[in-house]
This record gives C-alpha cells, structure tokens and sequence, in this order.
C-alpha cells in the first residue's frame, strides 16, 4: 500500500510540473491569435514549441540520423510530451511511432495537434508510466527518449522494460541531460522547480548502468556546446525582447526566463552536459 500511494505522488508531482488543465485548447487559441489558420494547422506553424528539449527540431534530426532511422520502423518515443518529435519521425523519417506520457494533459494535446496536421495514421499515443510499459515483448524497432530520464529515480526499472519491448538488435536512442560537476544544480530549470523531480546522474555512472542492463553503446555524442549556443542565443533575445508570442511559454505556464537563465548557468559552469546516444539491446 505504501509504494502504491508513493507512486501517485510522484504522478501527481509529474502531473502538476508539467501538466495544464486544457493545454491543447490554449494552444490552439494561442496559434489563433498569432494568425496561424488553426483549420489547416501545419508542423512549421507550431515548430517553435513543438519539442521541448535543448535544441528542438534539429537535436531531433540529429539523433534519428545518429541511430540510422528509415521508413517503417516502429519506434516507442518514451516521455512524448506533446507530440513535437513523434511527429518529426513520422513526417520526416517514415517511422511508425507510439508515443506514451506520465503527463495525461501531454497525452490529450499529442493526439490533438496531431490529428490537426494530418499525422494520425502514422502515431498513436498512450498515457502511461515508463517503469511498467503498457506493451507486448520485443515488439518495437527502436525505443526513443529526449530530456525524460533526468526525473525518473529508478533508471534501471526503465531500461529494463524498454529490454523486454524492444525486439533483439533494437537500438535505444537517447538524448538526455547528465549532472557534471558535483555541484548543485541551479533550480527551478524545465525539468524540476524543486529538487524533488531532480534526477541526475554523472555520465560514466549512467554508462555503467546501460551494460548492467544489458545494452552495447554504439554512439556517444557530448553535444552540451550545441546546446549551450543555443541557450545562449535564446537567453539573449528574451534579454532584449521578453518572451515570443509563440514560444515554449505557449506550454510551460511558470519563470520561463528564470529557467532559461538557470539552464544557461548550469551549462556554463558544467553542472549538466547534455549527450546523444544509441544503445543496442543484446540477448
């Protein structure tokens, strides 16, 4: 009963940080307002928030490229949020992809933005926890996961389910955030307002638990350079400009230019790197 109720805290903590009541909706008035013609709603018109993670579309781009994607793979995107790189893989790679979220608000928003650009056949999305997957064994190509394991304590339960549903062979790619110095972080960031949802883990320890769990690492990128430019870049035009109309503040509702400034200092001061990966599932 305990670990029960611990569970439904920590959904309910997910679901409070990154959950707004009626997202989708918002988001469409918020598009609306902005002259997006919301019956004929496109990618590029929501690209500017669609995937949140460090480097956006093309981080995306990078890592389908890194762990060879093609047409008619069927990908698991593990913490989809509200749908911006299951749409990407779709669209752009040809990928069939199942997208599944802690945050039941995200789950809504996905399938709505989705079926207003016209992506519905190609992805489906589920609300559902990482730590008990809602699938069949050995049943995806390639599971998916971009800035979503830096909240989740128990990493090896994770990876453990993704083992069983991916098929042998199946690659594991990952874009996540890693701690760097011993340091604390600087909060509140996206991620964590509090230290609480705050999960870090330092690169060679997180190596380490990969082959513990069964997985070959067959790329490993640092790309916190990349990131940090473009933190930089966006840290700046807020400075001078205050936020885009169209920005991420369209889904994160609290102290976005504190958490811009914040995940700008950790990066600077190497308190987080932020990496690329692909892992493959052996026997």
């Amino acid at each position: 009963m305990m670990r029960k109720s611990l569970e439904n805290d920590y959904t309910k903590a997910i679901n409070n940080h990154y959950g707004q009541p009626n997202l989708g909706a918002k988001i469409l008035s918020t598009l609306q307002k902005n002259g997006k013609n919301i019956t004929n709603l496109t990618r590029d018109d929501i690209a500017t928030f669609d995937e949140f993670h460090l480097g956006g579309r093309r981080a995306t781009r990078e890592l389908a490229k890194l762990a060879n994607l093609h047409e008619g793979m069927h990908i698991l995107d593990i913490g989809c949020g509200i749908g911006g790189p299951a749409r990407t893989l779709a669209a752009e790679f040809g990928c069939h992809v199942t997208g599944i979220d802690l945050t039941k608000e995200y789950c809504i928003t996905a399938e709505l933005l989705t079926e207003h650009v016209g992506l519905s056949d190609l992805i489906t999305f589920r609300h559902g926890n990482a730590l008990n997957l809602p699938f069949e064994d050995e049943i995806f190509d390639v599971v998916w996961m971009q800035h979503v394991l830096m909240n989740i304590e128990n990493k090896p339960q994770v990876f453990n389910e993704i083992h069983r549903v991916l098929q042998t062979g199946g690659l594991l790619a990952l874009h996540e955030i890693m701690k760097g110095h011993p340091t604390p972080v600087y909060l509140p960031v996206f991620w964590a307002n509090e230290s609480a949802l705050n999960y870090l883990l330092p690169t060679e320890d997180f190596k380490q638990m990969l082959h513990t769990c069964n997985y070959s690492i067959i790329e490993w990128e640092n790309i916190s350079d990349r990131a940090k430019l473009m933190i930089q870049k966006l840290h700046k035009t807020v400075e001078m400009q205050g936020l885009p109309p169209l920005g991420i503040n369209v889904i994160v509702s609290t102290d976005v230019p504190i958490k811009i400034a914040n995940t700008l200092q950790n990066l600077e001061e190497k308190n987080i790197l932020v990496i690329q990966a692909v892992g493959k599932r052996n026997l």
